[in-house]
């Protein structure tokens, strides 16, 4: 396989791939929006359409995509709305040509109104629920999130990677190191908590809103930790009205699971690790050519100054008081 990830897939093979796995095809083939994965809508001679997630090369092990798909599959025989892989041939997990992909059936939707309080307890009620069957047994392969995981990690490879200018490189080693004592403290307030699998990334473009609720996508960063992490990207504006937008949650959320209030120390430390991690994994990807099309703004100086004056900013609110609900 190419070193350029991705160089040998063309839209003949991503055909071809489907057929083998025992899908008839029609031809149409559609590029959805992905950049970490490649991800297809794939027409059926039948009707209808599924989709097509070929797994970036060396991301993951086979063994940490088999735990997402019986993760996945796992809540969606418990009627949890979540989007599941197909078992074709026998496999969730299929290969092509030296490609390891999935195939889902295609769910459409619109992104939910996060601005009204019966949205957000429906939606926390599905969160309880995959919570409540992500605790009764561990994951053995995907990633735990820490600070050490998505904090120190991150840091450490644009530090070694000199990806920094070198005018901003020992601000931001500064800064960073700052922000990742406060996570380290705030994860140590908060105490022993309980670890579970968690869907990972709820964010509004992995849930899917119809008359008949919400329906979640795209367990690819399903992984080990706290609960809070699959509610705080779902909160938004001044602390007052994420504190009302928590409560909404927690209300539908707590109809199926328990939430232990000290993870609330969490909230902005988590979304400190974000941040970081985030600016590492453009930095991971950027020989990716696919990358440097959709961000064009990373890596030149001024971005690299927001990033600093941000991470900077994050500092004072990972110290202060927790969320009150």
């Amino acid at each position: 396989m190419s070193a350029i990830p991705y160089a040998t897939l063309t839209p003949d093979l991503v055909l071809d791939a489907v057929e083998a796995a025992g899908l008839r095809v029609d031809g149409r083939l559609l590029a959805l929006n992905s950049y970490e994965n490649r991800v297809y809508q794939v027409g059926l001679d039948e009707g209808g359409f599924v989709v097509a997630k070929f797994y970036r090369p060396a991301r993951w092990s086979d063994a940490a995509i088999l735990e997402e798909h019986a993760f996945a599959r796992q809540l969606a025989e418990a009627e949890i709305p979540v989007v599941a892989p197909l078992s074709l041939n026998g496999a969730t997990l299929l290969a092509h040509e030296g490609f390891r992909f999935a195939v889902f059936p295609r769910r459409g939707g619109r992104s939910p109104e996060l601005d009204d309080g019966d949205v957000l307890q429906w939606i926390g009620r599905f969160i309880g629920r995959i919570h409540a069957i992500g605790a009764v047994e561990p994951f053995g392969e995907r990633q735990r999130l820490d600070t050490r995981s998505f904090g120190y990690a991150a840091r450490d490879y644009l530090l070694a990677n000199d990806w920094l200018p070198p005018e901003l490189r020992e601000q931001y080693a500064s800064i960073s190191q700052a922000l990742l004592n406060e996570c380290d403290a705030a994860f140590e307030r908060a105490g022993a908590l309980r670890s579970r699998r968690l869907h990972g990334d709820v964010h509004l473009g992995n849930i899917l809103w119809t008359d008949a609720g919400p329906h979640f996508v795209d367990l690819d960063d399903a992984c080990t930790g706290p609960a809070v992490q699959d509610l705080w990207m779902l909160l938004s504006g001044e602390r007052a009205d994420m504190g009302l937008q928590l409560s909404e949650l927690l209300t539908g959320y707590e109809d199926f699971c328990e939430f232990d209030r000290r993870e609330l120390h969490l909230v902005e430390a988590l979304r400190a690790l974000r941040l970081m991690h985030y600016a590492a994994w453009l930095a991971r990807r950027w020989e990716d050519p696919a990358f440097p099309a959709a961000f064009p703004w990373f890596g030149a100086g001024h971005y690299w100054a927001g990033h600093i004056a941000q991470l900077d900013e994050q500092v004072s609110r990972v110290a202060q008081e927790p969320l009150y609900v």
